[in-house]
């Protein structure tokens, strides 16, 4: 069941504008940049991407300043420091939707893919397997990697006192770094 049924298609509407933009469509003003140190920020979605420097959340929703709050990290992989910074804006920012974002040519999952990596790239690859098990097509993997980062945010969330049950739409979806365009996954 979706909540927040206004807050998705406030993405889908960013989402389509932007593939079809020269210039990025959100607002960074200096008055709102005023604004929002003045005011603080209240971003209306959460999303959870890749660090990849092709993946730019802002621009991918035409989103301006104090619009959504990201959390970045490579393979979009989720430990206790990611959890708690959704804890942090579904709680204290009301951010009523969170979009764990994959892409395609995820060097995260092709690393992955691949078997694996070394030194620290280990703790994010290794997570990345627990998701894809065998699966050994990019996409496949990718899908498989936003699902399982998926349940692992409704798992962690289901008993939260402030967030837990009717609160939060959890969303996966995977950007198309060659198209621009934002597939929802079911």
């Amino acid at each position: 069941m979706i909540h927040h049924p206004e807050l998705i298609r406030r993405l889908e509407a960013g989402n389509a504008a932007y593939r079809d933009a020269l210039r990025p469509a959100g607002d960074v003003s200096p008055a709102l940049r005023r604004q929002s140190a003045e005011q603080g920020q209240q971003p209306y979605a959460i999303v959870i991407c890749c660090s990849d420097s092709r993946v730019i959340p802002e621009a991918i929703f035409s989103a301006g300043i104090g619009e959504l709050f990201v959390i970045r990290v490579a393979g979009n992989v989720l430990d206790r420091h990611q959890l708690g910074s959704i804890e942090y804006a579904a709680a204290h920012l009301e951010c009523g939707v969170i979009v764990l974002l994959g892409h395609t040519g995820c060097g995260a999952v092709s690393a992955a893919l691949s078997g694996g990596g070394d030194g620290f790239i280990r703790y994010i690859t290794d997570d990345i397997l627990e998701a894809i098990g065998e699966e050994g097509d990019p996409l496949l993997a990718c899908e498989l990697n936003v699902r399982h980062g998926t349940a692992a945010i409704r798992a962690a969330f289901a008993e939260h006192p402030e967030l837990g049950g009717d609160t939060l739409d959890v969303l996966g979806a995977v950007y198309d770094i060659a198209s621009g365009e934002v597939r929802w996954l079911t």
